[in-house]
């Protein structure tokens, strides 16, 4: 189950957004124009469900996403969904995941506290005895000419 985000857990001067999210899930979150910069040398790695609900984070991930492991484990990865992240995107994703292939691409994550950081993502599915059990991504510091480049192109995509 994914939950409304508190103005009380937000640092900074904030803006309201309700996203339609993966399933026609709905949620209203606030957010900030303050970025975490992506640590050098740390990779960020989760698993989760068929259906993406989190069933692992590592420690980078949960210093990064601002959250703690009990707030991220049972609920969906959508929990970190920004709003300049276009639609489009998370469709690729799943549609190449459903196909039983790797997915690449730069995303710009939500934190808890509102801000956001930007990551170089890789997903794959777990596949066992022909069946997908779970998606394991891998998230790297991506280039700042990448980041630069999708600040551009997402606005242009929804």
């Amino acid at each position: 189950m994914i939950h409304d985000m508190k103005p009380e857990d937000i640092t900074g001067d904030y803006q309201e957004v309700t996203l339609t999210l993966y399933g026609n899930l709905t949620r209203k979150i606030y957010y900030t124009e303050l970025e975490t910069p992506y640590p050098d040398g740390k990779l960020i790695v989760s698993t989760t469900d068929p259906s993406g609900v989190i069933t692992h984070a590592n420690k980078a991930f949960i210093e990064m996403s601002g959250y703690s492991e009990q707030e991220l484990i049972g609920t969906e990865h959508s929990i970190l969904r920004h709003p300049d992240m276009p639609a489009a995107a998370f469709k690729d994703l799943w549609d190449t995941l459903l196909n039983g292939e790797k997915w690449q691409g730069i995303v710009k994550n939500l934190r808890k506290d509102g801000g956001y950081y930007w990551v170089k993502a890789t997903v794959i599915p777990n596949v066992r005895n022909g069946q997908v059990v779970s998606y394991t991504s891998v998230r790297r510091k991506p280039s700042r000419s990448k980041v630069e480049e999708c600040i551009k192109l997402y606005p242009t995509l929804f």
